[in-house]
Formats: structure tokens, C-alpha cells, sequence
């Protein structure tokens, strides 16, 4: 499932082609994908300019001139790619119409954005955008981490009567909003924290390195294009780089990257999710 750094990276490669531009035509070419799509989703689309193009949590918002806002999920097999972009940052030309593709979307500056979805975990809605904070899937998020309200007084706060392991706290979306188990490994591990160890029990000083390292890990790995295991493409349709940096995920019975350290690297299971860390330099 993509992450914050995933989904950031496409909102980031949509945006030349489809900010400030009118969708000329939307096709929709199924009823459903995770769930229904809305209403006249085709025809509410049509001819509506995008005025903003958001990410929230692991959800792409773009808001509309027509005062309604599309919400764009990947789920764990969505692309978003763009292909004839006048600015020839894309592919030139349009590729043959494929069998998951979706919904397409062609932008009256030649542009044209694909989503297609083997299967079918995606989703799309739409909303006010008056009221796009109140939708079901974003009333309840926690603060962005890379945002000015995630700091460590929140965060020791949210943590301070938490009976759960730290790993299993970060991934609560209602306390920090778009992590997700990559980059909560990879953040405990820079932060040296075990992610055995129940999130009240992490001290004031180690709460306070440990924000600092979680922007830094998204920032790195949004640097780096995303984390590309399976499915993930960016809008461009090239994979992300960031997974050939991992310092734990994925690395099970490897040596661990610290210097001095020749611990391997352990994979146990919390909540149904694989966690890899080293257990000689997180405690």
C-alpha cells in the first residue's frame, strides 16, 4: 500500500499537467472500483478546472472551480500516469488503452492522466470542498508529519498513555496521519528506538529526536521518488529508489548498515505486519 511518500510523489508529478488546467473530458469505464463511484462522476468532472492539488494523509485531494473536490485512493495496485504533456516532462504520445485503466482524464492542455488499478483496492469520491474535512476517510486524521502541528510536545502527548508498542502507535492514523510500516521501521531504526517498547514509556528526549527523524525519513524517501516493492510507479511511470536505501525493512538475516554492529536484522509480526529492526542498537 502506498505511503505518504508514494502518494506525495505522484500529487507532485500530476500537478504540471493537471493544476490550473480544465478536464476537457472525464471517462469513467466501470461502476465501481473499491467501492461505487459517485453520482455522475463523469459528467461532475467534465469541464471543471483544477484549482488546487492537495495531499492529505495517503490521499490526493484536487479541488475543483466547481467548488467540489475529487479524493483519489491508489489502494495497493492504483497508478496515476500521465502521458502527452505539452511541457515534455511525460511521454509525448498516448499509450494504447489498457485493460485496468479505469478512469482517464484529458486535460485541454494535451495532457491526459490514467488510473488504472489491477485490482481494484483504489477508490475515488467526491465532496464539497467546503466539506472535504468532514468526509469519513479524513475527519479523524492526525496532524501531516511533515507539518507545522506534528512536533514533540503533540506527539509526547498522544503517546503518554498509550499501553501499545511504539510501531503500532505510529501507524494509529488518528495520532500522525500518512505513516505507514516502511517508514516507521526505517524512522525507529534511525531513532534507535525498539519497536518492542510500549509507546508510554518512550522518554521526553527520545519523543524529541524521534519527530525530527520521521520528517527526515519522508523527506528522503520523497527525494528518492517513493518505494517501489511491487506496483508503485510515479505519475511518469518510473519506479521510486527509495526502497535500495532501507536500512531494516526487507533486510531480514542481513547485518545490520551501523558501523561495529554485526547484529542481523530481525522480522517479527505486530498487529499482522512484518517489523524489522536490529535489536542491539534499538532499545
Amino acid at each position: 500500500m502506498p505511503e505518504l511518500p508514494e502518494v506525495e510523489t505522484v500529487r507532485r508529478g500530476l500537478s504540471p499537467a493537471m493544476l490550473n488546467a480544465v478536464i476537457s473530458k472525464a471517462s469513467v469505464n466501470r461502476p465501481d472500483l473499491r467501492w461505487p463511484f459517485p453520482d455522475r462522476m463523469a459528467e461532475r468532472l467534465t469541464g471543471a478546472r483544477v484549482i488546487a492539488l492537495r495531499r492529505r494523509s495517503k490521499y490526493i485531494l484536487a479541488d475543483l472551480d466547481t467548488q467540489e473536490t475529487l479524493l483519489v485512493h491508489l489502494g495497493m495496485s492504483g497508478r496515476m500516469t500521465v502521458s502527452g504533456d505539452p511541457l515534455g516532462q511525460f511521454a509525448h504520445t498516448h499509450p494504447h488503452a489498457q485493460k485496468h485503466d479505469h478512469v482517464v482524464f484529458d486535460m485541454d492542455n494535451g495532457a491526459r492522466i490514467t488510473f488504472n488499478d489491477p485490482r481494484r483496492f483504489g477508490a475515488m469520491d467526491m465532496m464539497s470542498t467546503d466539506a472535504a474535512d468532514a468526509h469519513p476517510l479524513l475527519t479523524k486524521l492526525g496532524p501531516e508529519p511533515l507539518g507545522n502541528s506534528f512536533d514533540d510536545a503533540y506527539l509526547m502527548e498522544r503517546l503518554s498513555k498509550r499501553n501499545t508498542p511504539i510501531k503500532s502507535a505510529l501507524l494509529d492514523q488518528r495520532i500522525v496521519a500518512g505513516l505507514g510500516n516502511i517508514y516507521v521501521c526505517e524512522a525507529l531504526f534511525r531513532a534507535r528506538i525498539s519497536p518492542l517498547r510500549k509507546a508510554r514509556d518512550i522518554g521526553k528526549n527520545q519523543v524529541k529526536s524521534l519527530v525530527p527523524v520521521i520528517r527526515q525519513v519522508l523527506s528522503d524517501a520523497i527525494d528518492a521518488g517513493g518505494s517501489s516493492l511491487k506496483d508503485f510507479r510515479q505519475a511518469d511511470g518510473e519506479l521510486g529508489y527509495f526502497q535500495h536505501s532501507f536500512d531494516v525493512y526487507g533486510r531480514e538475516g542481513d547485518v545490520c548498515h551501523t558501523p561495529d554492529c554485526a547484529t542481523t536484522i530481525e522480522r517479527i509480526t505486530q498487529s499482522g505486519r512484518s517489523t524489522f529492526f536490529c535489536s542491539q542498537c534499538q532499545r
